[in-house]
């Protein structure tokens, strides 16, 4: 392996690693703050900047990490013909689907009966592959305009409304369908355009071939990183088009700036893939020559993301619990029949803001050894097949 490609897949365990931590913050927040359960943190008339902005850094994680989840499948299929590409990518999508609905469902409430079930990043991801199963076998050119008509152009449907349909939920709108009585369906992640999020993913992992001038790379990548934030800022600013949910003017300057950085997460509006892709460009582009010990202590996590995902969903439940119980209400209440954020036995229960701050470095540094021994395990066993599954 040449110095230049190692330092190249070594940016792209970076940004997976950073984004997979970050994204704990959330999850941490959505089980230990008071505010969620009350309002939504991007609720310009209720919430505060630390709380908005604790839950706005987490808005960059699923579109960077489902963007490199399509780099990471044209790497892969390096070692593989395309036929042989394309049935792993069938294969692991039906495998995350599989885990979204009964492991990761599990590890959300806790809750045997599993009332609950969501279609949320892990799906995602999972459906993404399999549409990408079916792409790779197209041009690349053709892969290009798929992922793009879809990204700028599927916010022309947001007023298409079929009421309870599941169907449409699933490709373009949230919706929690009651399966019976007792048993709900949250569609979460649409999977409009997060389909097409992976795909532009795996177009642009061909400048990654070694053959590709790294300074070239690292120009176009930071003009199309300044170009997509710059879209956002007239798009948003202007509101004309891109965003179901405007830009509003409030009386005090915190609440507008939440509100212009708040665009529609689901599905991901353009404006929404516009500011959080361009920094992802931008990362991607100056990231390549870093080293040291910092680097390394993030990359770890960006090279057993699946592994870690599991493990800090139930770290962080359980921690819960033993929160819940030191403070006198009982581990009982995080035995979840819906999304902890809807729990409405939980409403009143939860810490400050630092306490979720301190619960989240803990998590990351419980589980760093874990993960980095399993990443060892992966790196001395490739001719392990199974581990691609993890």
């Amino acid at each position: 392996m040449t110095a230049i490609t190692k330092a190249r897949i070594e940016s792209i365990d970076l940004l997976k690693g950073l984004v997979m931590v970050i994204m704990a913050l959330d999850h941490v927040r959505a089980y230990f703050h008071y505010s969620a359960f009350l309002f939504n943190p991007a609720d310009p008339t209720q919430s505060t900047l630390p709380i908005f902005f604790t839950n706005w850094i987490t808005y960059f994680c699923a579109p960077a990490f489902s963007f490199l989840a399509g780099i990471s499948a044209f790497m892969v299929g390096k070692r593989k013909t395309q036929y042989e590409l394309s049935g792993f990518l069938l294969k692991r999508g039906l495998w995350l689907v599989f885990i979204e609905l009964t492991i990761v469902g599990f590890a959300w409430h806790f809750d045997f009966q599993f009332r609950t079930f969501g279609l949320l990043v892990i799906w995602s991801l999972g459906i993404s592959m399999i549409v990408l199963s079916a792409l790779i076998h197209l041009p690349r050119t053709y892969i290009l305009i798929f992922s793009l008509l879809l990204i700028c152009c599927h916010n022309l449907f947001d007023n298409v409304h079929f009421s309870g349909n599941v169907l449409w939920a699933i490709i373009h709108e949230q919706l929690i369908y009651n399966l019976s009585d007792n048993t709900k369906l949250g569609i979460g992640y649409p999977i409009v355009p997060w389909i097409a999020v992976m795909a532009l993913g795996y177009y642009f992992s061909a400048f990654y071939d070694k053959s590709f001038d790294s300074n070239k790379r690292k120009k176009l990548f930071n003009i199309i990183g300044v170009s997509a934030i710059t879209a956002f800022a007239a798009l948003r600013w202007t509101n004309f088009y891109g965003d179901p949910k405007p830009f509003k003017d409030y009386p005090t300057i915190s609440q507008d700036l939440i509100s212009f950085l708040n665009p529609s997460k689901y599905p991901p509006s353009l404006l929404y893939l516009l500011m959080t892709l361009g920094v992802a460009f931008l990362f991607l582009a100056n990231t390549e020559n870093l080293k040291g010990r910092i680097v390394n202590f993030f990359s770890t996590f960006g090279r057993v993301p699946f592994f870690y995902y599991i493990l800090h969903l139930y770290l962080i439940h359980i921690l819960a619990m033993i929160f819940a119980q030191a403070s006198g209400w009982g581990w009982q209440k995080f035995i979840l029949s819906t999304w902890v954020g809807r729990e409405p036995n939980l409403k009143g229960y939860g810490f400050s803001l630092w306490v979720v701050y301190a619960v989240w470095m803990g998590t990351i540094l419980l589980l760093y050894p874990l993960c980095k021994r399993f990443d060892m395990y992966k790196q001395s066993h490739k001719e392990k097949w199974w581990l691609s599954y993890l």
